[in-house]
Formats: structure tokens, sequence, C-alpha cells
């Protein structure tokens, strides 16, 4: 039976005292600059710009910047998607002869262009640095916030995806079930016309299959363990399966490696084995997801590895000044790509605090 009732996401740090407070989701409240993974050289076929956005998607701006330069949208190159509901800047690309571009809404601005060779591609980031202000925060947050950030730091933060991932009404991933063929959803027929659509439901399925497996290594009390026939992610390297788990689980504890989760599909390589694959298809299998059912997703959910924890790095905590009803803390810090901000907030504040659903 298919099961994907949305579930808690559990917190690594629930022994710690919280901080409080919530996002005011404005543009100054939620920061978000992206690191590129290289800076435009200055010459070249591709015009790289800069741009600042706020209550804009991505794709809201790679559609606004081939309107005003009359190309194809698929011209357009980014290298990762952005929140609406966040003040952001990063890099755009397009070919064309233009130096300058102005664009007609005024809630997104180039800030900087330059020529570059190639086109800027999905994944040509190093990741985000985000600049966050909780309101409404405990006198102590301050020191609460540095106790939770040292523990993440030292531990590593859990790499769920956030609930932007699964739509507006909670429902993309069993969209995307439906579009495998299993269950159903009154927007299947139309998801199967749109590629676009088709894509965002089948990653948001395996994205929730991913999160409660991550779940059930916390719960279970292997955060810090690896098991049997798990798939290893070296720290800036290639993934391996373990041979020797005492090894690398000492190598997980330092930091070396980092076990890996299954986005499912036919192409996820390499496979778990042994008691990690068991692990993960008891998962699938209360999920009511067979895990060859991705073979029917139309090459648009092909399956990888992703690692279940990411390091957190470049903290900042500063306390704002204000008013003895409204304390408030400034947070700083980066995190590689794909990953969501709102789940270090959740683990300072101990509430579920996330933006709105794109």
């Amino acid at each position: 039976m298919l099961d994907l009732t949305p579930r808690p996401l559990p917190l690594l740090t629930a022994d710690l005292p919280g901080t409080g407070g919530t996002i005011k989701v404005t543009p100054e409240d939620f920061v978000v600059d992206e690191v590129p993974a290289y800076l435009p050289s200055g010459s070249g076929q591709h015009l790289y710009l800069w741009i600042e956005k706020c209550q804009l998607t991505t794709n809201d701006v790679a559609h606004m910047l081939a309107r005003c330069l009359g190309v194809n949208e698929r011209d357009i190159g980014y290298a990762g998607q952005k929140d609406r509901h966040a003040l952001t800047r990063q890099w755009f690309s397009v070919a064309t002869n233009k130096d300058e571009l102005r664009l007609d809404d005024d809630r997104a601005r180039v800030l900087t262009a330059s020529r570059h060779g190639n086109k800027l591609r999905l994944g040509h980031s190093k990741g985000n640095r985000f600049t966050l202000i909780l309101r409404g925060v405990e006198p102590s947050a301050k020191v609460r916030a540095q106790a939770i950030f040292a523990r993440l730091a030292a531990t590593g933060l859990p790499n769920f995806f956030g609930p932007q991932r699964f739509g507006r009404h909670h429902d993309n991933a069993a969209l995307g079930a439906a579009l495998l063929g299993l269950g159903e959803h009154p927007d299947a027929k139309r998801a199967s016309r749109d590629r676009h659509t088709r894509r965002l439901a089948l990653s948001a399925l395996q994205s929730e299959l991913f999160n409660r497996c991550l779940t059930e290594r916390i719960t279970d009390g292997l955060w810090e363990r690896v098991v049997p026939g798990d798939v290893l992610q070296r720290r800036g390297g290639g993934s391996f399966t373990t041979t020797d788990v005492a090894l690398d689980t000492e190598r997980l504890i330092k930091g070396e490696v980092d076990v890996t989760g299954p986005m499912p599909g036919p192409r996820e390589r390499p496979e778990a084995q042994g008691e990690a694959r068991e692990r993960e298809d008891r998962v699938l299998a209360a999920a009511g997801i067979p895990r060859d059912a991705f073979v029917n997703g139309r090459g648009e959910a092909e399956g990888a590895r992703r690692s279940y924890r990411i390091p957190l790095v470049d903290v900042i905590v500063r306390a704002l000044d204000a008013n003895e009803n409204d304390a408030a803390l400034e947070l700083t810090f980066a995190l590689p790509p794909g990953s969501y901000a709102t789940r270090v907030v959740a683990e300072l504040t101990k509430t579920t605090i996330d933006l709105p659903a794109s």
C-alpha cells in the first residue's frame, strides 16, 4: 500500500536548548549568495550576469532573460535553483553579442556583467552562503546558537531535503508515484505531458525516500556508524562500497568520508549491498514503492547517491540590537549545493521553520 504521508524530521541536536524565534520571510531576513565554482574570464561568447532577485524563481529570471534577449530559454545557463521567498544573488549565462542588459522587472537587477567561454551549467557551484535573521529569540539565544553550531560543525548537518522540495500542498511525491503508475493523483494526466513538472514530481518522490532512509539512520543510532554494504563518499572525491566497517567508521567520525543514501533509479551507482541495502529496501517497501518502479520514469529519474551529512562552515553568530520584546540573531554560514538552510534553522529553533513552497 502506498504511504507517502509527510513525516517529521528528527533533529541531531534535540538534547540542546533551542533559540526560539522565527524567520520573517522578507528579502532582508533571508539572503542567499551563490558561491561560484569559477568566475568569468572576461572573454568568450557567453555573457555572464550576476543577478539579484527577490520574489522570483530562478526559472522566472531565465524566462525574463530569454524574452529580453530574444533567445530560447534553453540557452540560458545557471548553476542551481534559488528560493523565490528570499533575496538571492546568482550567476546566469547566455550566448549573445550584447554586453549590457536592462531587465523589465524591478524584482531583479543585473549587478555585474562579464564574458566567459562556456555556458554555465547545473552543478557549476561550490554552494551557497546564507545570511539569515531570526527574530523573537530567547534572551540567551546567542550562547545557545553557538553551542548548536559547535555540535553541527563537529558532527555534520543531516542533509535532509526541505519542504520546499515537496510543493505547496506537500503532495509532489504522491504525484511522482502516480507518474510511475503507483496510486492516483488528480494532476497526473496533466503532469505526464509537462517535462518540467514530471521531473519535479519524480525528484520529490526520490527526495522523500531519501529523507526516510536518513531518518531511520538517525533514529536507529547509526549517524556516526558505517554498516556492512554502505556506499561512502570521500570528501572531495569518489564513491566506494565499504569493505572494512571498523576502519571506515573511524574515517566517518574524522570527517574524511560520508555515508550516502539512495535517490532511487535504474542508474543509481554504486548500489548499497548487504545490511545497508536491506535497510534501504525496507524503507522503500514501507512507502509502497518498489525499487524497480523508477524504470517507468521516462529517463527523468535515473537515480544517484546523496550524502547523508554535509559540512557546515564559515559560521558567524551576531546578536542584533533590538528592543526587549524583539531580540534577534543574525546568522551567517555556508552549505554545499543542494542543501537546505532551513534545516539549520530547525536545529537552532527546535521548531519547523521553512520558507513557503515556490
